[in-house]
């Protein structure tokens, strides 16, 4: 049954689990169609745009597939296709760790990559995700859209389309984490904004220095402190 709970920290991602729930249990079973937009809005008592950001998020991660003028269905999965990291409780700490590992990873190689191999135009979209943070925290946002796109698009200057694909597959767990830690920022620890907006200006002025071992290590110390205050938060 499809419900939606009293205490939301973000509604599509709420109703993205649930009907994924469905899915991976088979409830909901390769074929099936899903209830309509309509249908789903009444069932969560929330608007479209809410209802589309959780299809999408479905969508990306294969579980559905979208037919124009016929509905959403559940799609037929390769199990050798099916790699996907469970939603991490951000209060666990070992398991927080073992996901910021593979993040880090991933995240400093395509770093490295993308200092000896952006071109300036993908300079310039790096610069409008940096600018666009700096925005967002003058206008006393998170920032955390900002912040994820910043590094998309340092993994799309790795000119290297695995990379963008395993990105895709983090993308979920990725943005939770990029949220959570931008919001006990904000609320807990304001004197570390500015910390953490040097840390991403860093990054920028190695790639754009086409240094890649700067990059690495600007995106490595980035990380590591990353890892750091999520941790301090998990404990406060």
């Amino acid at each position: 049954m499809l419900t939606r709970s009293s205490v939301s920290v973000h509604l599509p991602d709420e109703i993205a689990n649930q009907l994924s729930h469905l899915i991976q249990t088979k409830q909901l079973a390769s074929g099936d169609r899903l209830p309509s937009e309509r249908d789903l809005c009444e069932q969560f008592s929330v608007s479209r745009p809410v209802i589309r950001e959780a299809l999408s998020r479905l969508k990306s991660e294969g579980l559905i597939s979208i037919k124009r003028g016929v509905g959403v269905f559940v799609t037929q999965r390769d199990p050798r296709e099916a790699f996907k990291i469970q939603d991490v409780d951000i209060d666990e700490k070992i398991s927080v760790t073992q996901v910021m590992e593979l993040i880090s990873t991933i995240e400093v190689a395509a770093t490295r990559l993308a200092a000896a191999r952006r071109t300036a135009d993908d300079l310039k979209k790096i610069r409008k995700c940096l600018i666009g943070m700096e925005y967002a925290i003058a206008s006393d946002r998170l920032g955390d859209e900002e912040d994820f796109e910043f590094h998309q698009a340092i993994m799309v200057a790795t000119h290297n389309p695995y990379f963008e694909t395993l990105s895709q597959h983090l993308e979920h767990t990725a943005r939770r984490m990029i949220r959570h830690l931008r919001s006990h920022t904000k609320t807990r620890h304001t004197n570390l904004i500015e910390a953490v907006q040097t840390e991403h200006q860093n990054i920028f002025n190695a790639i754009a220095a086409g240094d890649p071992a700067a990059a690495e290590r600007a995106a490595r110390d980035h990380l590591d402190n990353a890892e750091k205050r999520l941790i301090k938060y998990m404990k406060t």
